[in-house]
């Protein structure tokens, strides 16, 4: 086989290929077998006619024409991997010419390919993460929190206060008609909380049991935008009452048997919560200083067909959630303009960090250990609540649809990363370098832990061996 490849732009090429007539046997014979298996010829067992017939029957150009097809893709492959193109998205075949007895076989295909770019040096990007140490006020507010979870409601006799809960009955009229489904009775509320009426939170202040009023809203649903008179009134008053924060509460709400083994464990747990946000801000930033400091032409046709599947994909799922399109860009509240645009921006984002981790992966050499893969795929597993006994029919299904590819490259584009985050300037708030244990949280751990199950086996290794020995 010979192959050329023509630069058409910095992010497309044109491969041309030659196959030697004799290089093209397995795909006709493939062809001769698979025809010969579909046509019934008198006197001759399924796949037994002899090929003179068969060219007798149907002619030596039908079977040379299902040849083309494997033919094409098998050199098509071999011309990429021998001059090295990076090609994106599914090549487009240009030319063809039909598979002649004895002439060599010829086909022409365009591909986008991954353009050529220059990597900055990694250690002069900037970033500065500004996730910032747990103190005494975030632990109180989070003791706050699990009280609050623990709280129960007591009926008052008293008007309602900001934080009440209050039931209440609600009537909406226009021009003195009831608007359809604009009643409800007996309806929990939070004052304060905002999450009704416009208004509804500023006239329920002040208002006891029994009481009446008429406010001006804006409705929601339907009539959503249209001005209505909303009839309020309150039937019962209710106030939040908290566990007190001592010895009990920590019995009652956690394992823990004292308020102070409570507030360390929360503690610990923002910390680690606080630890891990900092390692993930420091990789969100420091990605988006890499593909800044990167010119990078995106090749228009991978963008384009990219954005019409995912397109494709999400309508799928809009029309699972709202029915429609138009109905779906009513609830979030766009055009379908400012949607195709968003959409755009997403594809373009992520294929920029696809090339530029990929470049960094070659480079480097980063490849992914099976350990890393299988913890993936368990993880994932976990994820959507595979059961035990259908995982191996879960990683069956992955490697069919190529989702353990896709696994791979994903992992290998983390690994990428984390090169770049090694090598990075990350600071904090207050202009501190932060350790690789604050980039990577529990790594040093585990890896003692498997360092020492390693230097554990190699112990039990020399005391068999002794036993051997004696």
């Amino acid at each position: 086989m010979k192959s050329t490849v023509e630069t058409l732009s910095p992010t497309r090429v044109r491969l041309s290929v030659e196959v030697p007539f004799e290089e093209l046997a397995p795909y006709i014979n493939e062809a001769y077998k698979s025809v010969g298996q579909q046509i019934r010829v008198p006197g001759f067992r399924p796949g037994k006619a002899p090929r003179q017939v068969i060219d007798q029957r149907i002619g030596r150009d039908s079977v040379y024409a299902q040849a083309m097809d494997p033919a094409v893709q098998a050199n098509l492959n071999k011309a990429v991997t021998e001059n090295e193109v990076n090609a994106l998205g599914r090549p487009e075949l240009t030319e063809v010419k039909p598979i002649e007895e004895g002439k060599p076989f010829e086909f022409t295909v365009e591909t986008d390919v991954t353009p050529k770019f220059e990597l900055p040096d990694f250690a002069s990007l900037k970033v500065t993460v500004e996730a910032g140490d747990v103190t005494e006020e975030d632990v109180d507010k989070d003791l706050e929190s699990q009280r609050l979870r623990f709280s129960s409601l007591k009926a008052v006799e008293r008007p309602a206060a900001d934080g009440d809960f209050v039931q209440i009955d609600l009537r909406a009229t226009q021009n003195g008609e009831e608007v359809e489904g604009g009643s409800v009775t007996g309806m929990s509320h939070e004052v304060g909380s905002g999450n009704l009426l416009d208004g509804l939170d500023e006239a329920l202040v002040g208002m006891s049991a029994g009481d009446e009023k008429t406010i001006e809203s804006t409705l929601a649903g339907e009539q959503e935008g249209e001005n209505a008179q909303v009839e309020v009134k309150v039937t019962q008053v209710k106030e939040r009452e908290l566990p007190d924060l001592d010895d009990d509460f920590a019995e009652m709400a956690s394992p823990y048997d004292t308020l102070e083994e409570l507030r360390t464990a929360t503690r610990e747990r923002l910390e680690n919560q606080g630890r891990t946000a900092k390692a993930n801000e420091a990789r969100t930033k420091t990605l988006e200083a890499l593909i800044e400091a990167v010119e990078l032409p995106l090749p228009e046709k991978t963008v384009t067909d990219e954005v019409e599947h995912t397109r494709g994909h999400l309508l799928e799922q809009v029309q699972q959630v709202a029915g429609g399109f138009e109905e779906y860009l009513q609830m979030v509240g766009k055009s379908a303009e400012e949607f195709d645009q968003e959409l755009r921006d997403d594809v373009e984002s992520n294929l920029r960090q696809s090339i530029v981790l990929g470049q960094i992966a070659r480079e480097r050499e980063l490849e992914v250990s099976g350990e890393l893969m299988t913890a993936e795929v368990v993880r994932q597993a976990q994820q959507r609540g595979v059961p035990q006994d259908q995982f191996q029919r879960f990683v069956d299904e992955l490697r069919t649809n190529g989702g353990l590819q896709q696994i791979a490259a994903s992992l290998r584009q983390q690994l990428a990363l984390e090169e770049v985050v090694k090598e990075a300037s990350v600071v904090d708030a207050s202009g501190t370098e932060l350790s690789e244990e604050d980039l990577f949280p529990g790594r040093a751990a585990a890896e003692a832990e498997a360092a020492g199950d390693t230097e554990g086996d190699s112990d039990e290794s020399e005391d068999r061996d002794a036993e051997d020995r004696n």
